[in-house]
């Protein structure tokens, strides 16, 4: 039966260990996944890494960050053996006894509930990692118009993109003032807000974290048009009322993914509508974490960093 395994702990802000953590021993319907990829997110993770993520109930330090963990289920209590050998994505753990578990899953070993534990495919190795991240994306469309505006061309930008062609909605537009980052588009068109004249976008979805943006998106909305908020931001959001009241405009905020999202997910993926490729730009072992985490948020061409657990004991 598991008793520890090696975890990375967020002991304060900007301040990463590698070391062995204790254990909920599993019980009933739970699973222990020996976790062979987990990613690193430029979202909340940034916010845990600078000291800037808003207190929320469960928040502090230290914690076990991550929660886009993928391997094989290794042992289970008397009701889960069935899942053993299962390749599962998990989205975060709190199993541990001697730091928080937020988020939880950056650790060799996880002891999860069975339902926690979605099964997938082994074939997509390291974007695996991803699923969370395309759940999110997923859910932010689900309620509104399908967005012909994307606002950011990092890796959320680009499956709320791929995303929205899997659904149906046509090619939409994507905003990025990274010259670095204008490649990459699979059927899209990538440009800088300047080089693009229209002003009657139905559908704006953000995702760059711009607490500062919605001025410029409400000069670009047609009359009754929608911004989405898909970022998470940890500045308050303003704007200037006259434009929005000129546009009759409508303003949403999507929420973190529910579990049914994950498995939509999956459905995309499997029937071939959706393909993760290309988003995983740089995988280092959870050895050297330490210099992962700040490459993660400041290097522009990491998309989307991922740790290796493969050689970690």
């Amino acid at each position: 039966m598991v008793v520890e395994a090696l975890a990375l702990i967020m002991e304060a802000p900007e301040q990463l260990a590698l070391r062995p953590l204790a254990l909920d021993a599993p019980t009933g319907n739970d699973v222990v996944v020996e976790v062979r990829w987990s990613g690193i997110s430029t979202g909340t993770e940034k916010l845990l890494w600078t000291g800037k993520m808003p207190m929320f109930p469960g928040m502090g330090y230290p914690l076990v960050p991550g929660y886009e963990s993928v391997g094989r289920v290794i042992d289970a209590g008397r009701d889960a053996w069935s899942r053993i050998g299962d390749w599962v994505f998990v989205p975060g753990a709190s199993c541990f006894r001697e730091a928080r578990g937020l988020f939880g899953g950056s650790a060799r070993r996880l002891v999860v509930p069975a339902s926690r534990a979605l099964t997938i495919d082994e074939s997509l190795k390291a974007d695996g990692v991803l699923f969370a991240l395309a759940a999110t994306a997923l859910h932010a469309l689900d309620g509104g118009t399908l967005p012909d505006l994307i606002v950011g061309h990092g890796v959320l930008g680009r499956l709320l993109a791929r995303i929205t062609m899997a659904l149906g909605g046509g090619t939409p537009t994507v905003w990025e003032t990274d010259p670095q980052r204008t490649g990459g588009g699979v059927g899209y068109t990538v440009l800088a807000p300047d080089q693009d004249p229209r002003r009657d976008y139905r559908s704006i979805c953000d995702a760059s974290g711009d607490a500062n943006i919605l001025d410029t998106l409400m000069g670009r909305l047609a009359r009754g048009g929608e911004i989405n908020l898909a970022g998470f931001y940890a500045d308050r959001l303003s704007f200037a009322f006259p434009a929005a009241f000129r546009a009759e405009a409508r303003i949403r905020v999507a929420a973190e993914w529910a579990p049914d999202d994950l498995a939509r997910t999956r459905d995309l993926i499997r029937s071939g509508r959706l393909d993760l490729a290309g988003l995983v730009t740089d995988v280092r072992p959870a050895s050297e974490a330490a210099e992962a985490y700040p490459a993660a948020f400041t290097d522009r061409n990491c998309l989307k960093m991922v740790l290796d657990w493969s050689d970690c004991a």
